[in-house]
C-alpha cells in the first residue's frame, strides 16, 4: 500500500451494517479508520429472543465502535428488536439515503483494502449523475480471468459485499417487486441475460422472493437494478474480503464458497477509466456459470425426489 494511499481521508460517508460479531467487525473498523472518515453510519439489529447470548453479544459489538477514536461524526440506528437481515438492511439503507446523497457501504464481515475507499470516492463523483450506473462494487470474483487493461468494468451483477451507490439509486429500490410480474412473463429477463438456463435461475430466485419464501434484501436489490436496466461498476482486483463464513454467517453456513476469505488488494492511482460503459459479457458469463448456475440435471433430481418423497 502507497503511502498516497495510507494518507487518503476518505470524503464520502461510510455505513457499517452490524449485528453480533465484535472481533470481525474490530477488522473492519481498523480499515475503516485509515481513511477517517468524516461521517460514519451505523445500522445495527436488535437481539433475536429465542438467542439467549444475543443481548450480550449484540451489545458487545455495538461497545466496539467506542475502541476508535474518531473525528467524524457518528450516527447511529439501533433497532431494539431484531428486525431480521432483509428489514434491518432495508430499513437502515433508507434512514441512510435520507441524509446523505451518496455513501459507502460495509457489513461488519467485509474487510476492505483501504484503496477501496478512494476507489469508492472517485467513481462516485465521475458516475454521480449517470443513471446506467446503479452501484460500485469492491468485488472481483473472476479469480484472474476475463482480465481488463481499465482498473474496473462494468457487469450487471451488483456484488454487495462492500459497495456504494447514491440516493438517486437507492430511490429505486422496489422491496415488494411491483412490476416483476411484467418482467416474468414478457421475457425481458433474457435481453438481460442473454441465457435460457440463466433467466431460470433468476425467475426462480426472484419468483420465490416475491413469494417471501426467500428472506433477501440483495435479490431485491439485484432485480431493482435490472429493472431499469442498470449496470455495475466491479473493479480489476478483488478489493473487500468477506471474512463471515462459518457458524455465525447469515448466508455462508456450511458452504465452501471461493469468494470467502478472499485476498483483499489495491489498485493504481490514476484509475484506467473503460472508453465505453458497456458490460464486460464474458466476465458476467463466467459469474453466472460460477455463481449463478442451474445444473441441466436440476429437473430431473427434482422429480426424482418427488417420486421419492
Amino acid at each position: 500500500m502507497s503511502s498516497e494511499i495510507s494518507q487518503w481521508v476518505s470524503n464520502t460517508p461510510v455505513v457499517l451494517i452490524i449485528y453480533r460479531r465484535a472481533e470481525m467487525l474490530r477488522q473492519v473498523l481498523r480499515a475503516v479508520a485509515q481513511v477517517n472518515p468524516s461521517l460514519l453510519l451505523v445500522i445495527g439489529d436488535g437481539p433475536r429472543l429465542d438467542s439467549p447470548d444475543d443481548p450480550r453479544r449484540v451489545q458487545e459489538t455495538r461497545q466496539v465502535l467506542q475502541e476508535f477514536n474518531w473525528s467524524g461524526e457518528v450516527r447511529t440506528n439501533y433497532a431494539e428488536t431484531n428486525l431480521g437481515l432483509r428489514k434491518r438492511v432495508i430499513s437502515g439503507l433508507n434512514w441512510v439515503f435520507e441524509q446523505v446523497e451518496e455513501a459507502i457501504i460495509l457489513e461488519e464481515d467485509c474487510v476492505p483494502h483501504p484503496a477501496f475507499f478512494r476507489f469508492c470516492d472517485e467513481l462516485l463523483e465521475r458516475y454521480r449523475d449517470d443513471r446506467r450506473i446503479m452501484a460500485i462494487g469492491g468485488a472481483n470474483y473472476q479469480f484472474g480471468r476475463n482480465a481488463t487493461p481499465y482498473s474496473y468494468y462494468f457487469s450487471i451483477f451488483n456484488h454487495v459485499w462492500g459497495w456504494a451507490s447514491w440516493r438517486r439509486a437507492w430511490k429505486l429500490f422496489d422491496a415488494e417487486m411491483i412490476h416483476w410480474p411484467d418482467i416474468r412473463d414478457s421475457g425481458k429477463l433474457y435481453n438481460q441475460l442473454h441465457s435460457t438456463r440463466a433467466v431460470k435461475y433468476w425467475t426462480k430466485r426472484f419468483q420465490d422472493t416475491h413469494d417471501g419464501k426467500i428472506n433477501s434484501w440483495a435479490y431485491t436489490w439485484t432485480y431493482s437494478c435490472w429493472s431499469q436496466n442498470g449496470l455495475a461498476i466491479l473493479p480489476a482486483v478483488n478489493m473487500v474480503s468477506n471474512i463471515g463464513s462459518g457458524l455465525e454467517a447469515s448466508h455462508t453456513h456450511g458452504r465452501r464458497d471461493p469468494r470467502m476469505h478472499m485476498l483483499a488488494s489495491g489498485l493504481d492511482f490514476p484509475l484506467k477509466h473503460p472508453p465505453l460503459v458497456m458490460p464486460h459479457f464474458r466476465a458476467d458469463q463466467y459469474t453466472q456459470r460460477r455463481f449463478f448456475k442451474v445444473h441441466p440435471l436440476a429437473p430431473l433430481k427434482r422429480k426424482l425426489k418427488e417420486w421419492l418423497s
